[in-house]
Parts: structure tokens; C-alpha cells; sequence
């Protein structure tokens, strides 16, 4: 199974669509998984799965807010600049 992390301003309306769906009333402490990257910082996430891959989300004010708003407004996502225009298909 393949493991992405996903930054804020990478999130998908996919990822969003999944985030909500397994944390409608948002994430607690025990949903948030830590690890070191690359160059050894801790990073803190969440994970959302499809069938062949487990997206780590990383956690900041930004996406608390995000699926906060999104929740409540579907129109968000298109309205919001923060996100690059991309799919879950276009990744690899």
C-alpha cells in the first residue's frame, strides 16, 4: 500500500471529502499519528485510506479550519485559493 503525505495546500476536495467522513466532528489526540520525515522532524498527521493508499494529512490550524469550513460550505474548496487545482487521480 502506498503512504503520501499531504501538506495544506495540497489537500484534494477527495482528501477533504474523506477527512470529514472519518472525522465529522473533528480529530482527537488519539487520531493523530507522529513520525520523522525525511530530515528527521517530527511531523504530526492524521490518515485517511483509500483502497491502495494511506494519505497522512498533516495537522496545523489551517486544516482544522478547512474541514471546519468545508463541512458547512462545499463551495469552499473551489472558492479558496489555498489549494492548487489538483485530483487524487493525478498522483502517482
Amino acid at each position: 500500500m502506498k503512504r503520501v503525505i499531504v501538506e495544506y495546500a495540497k489537500l484534494t476536495k477527495d482528501i477533504l471529502d474523506m477527512l470529514i467522513d472519518k472525522y465529522p466532528d473533528g480529530y482527537d489526540y488519539s487520531d493523530v499519528i507522529s513520525f520523522k520525515n525525511a530530515k528527521g522532524d517530527t511531523v504530526k498527521a492524521v490518515e485517511v485510506k483509500t483502497e491502495d493508499t494511506v494519505y497522512l494529512v498533516k495537522i496545523s490550524d489551517r486544516l482544522e479550519n478547512a474541514m471546519e469550513e468545508y463541512a458547512e460550505d462545499e463551495e469552499f474548496f473551489d472558492d479558496n485559493d489555498d489549494f492548487e487545482a489538483n485530483d487524487l487521480e493525478d498522483e502517482d
